[in-house]
């Protein structure tokens, strides 16, 4: 049996005005993702759009979003990304463009790289805090991601090793 290799793609869905996010749905993310790649590549990249393309996870609170491709097409879809301008969704159009933040192999570097990602995030908040009471809410978020982070971390590698010693 021969394993089927896809890439993971890590976006961010940028927009103005943040509280659109909330309108957005995996449909109309895929929508706007295959048209920008047939507009971009043309019949070929829309053939190959429908094989194995979807969009495994999207957060309409921070706007992050998963998308799946096949292995050897990644690059095809990652070059039609900075074409899209704009989601079409319940009758409404959202501005907004993707940022590529990390293409991984598996969905779990992604969430690995995901949590990095957030932590870092957060610490560049940390000195923008106007009060205490802020710093604190963000000190607090910075510890329960890093020990969570950690944690998860230190059982991946673990058992990594442990099946390279056997």
């Amino acid at each position: 049996m021969v394993r089927v290799k896809s890439r993971y793609l890590l976006c961010e869905v940028n927009v103005s005005n943040r509280s659109s996010l909330l309108h957005l749905d995996d449909r109309a993310v895929a929508a706007a993702v295959k048209a920008a790649v047939a507009r971009t590549h043309g019949d070929y990249g829309a053939a190959l759009c429908s094989i194995r393309f979807c969009v495994k996870y999207l957060n309409a609170h921070t706007g992050i979003v998963l998308l799946r491709f096949p292995k050897k097409f990644y690059r095809l879809l990652w070059s039609a990304l900075p074409f899209i301008t704009g989601i079409e969704t319940r009758g409404q159009k959202i501005p907004c463009f993707l940022n590529c933040l990390h293409v991984g192999g598996t969905i779990r570097t992604c969430q690995k790289f995901l949590i990095q990602y957030n932590k870092h995030q957060l610490h560049q908040m940390l000195p923008k805090c106007k009060n205490k009471e802020e710093k604190n809410e963000v000190r607090r978020a910075i510890l329960s991601c890093s020990l969570t982070g950690e944690k998860m971390g230190l059982k991946g590698e673990e058992s990594e090793e442990e099946r390279a010693n056997t």
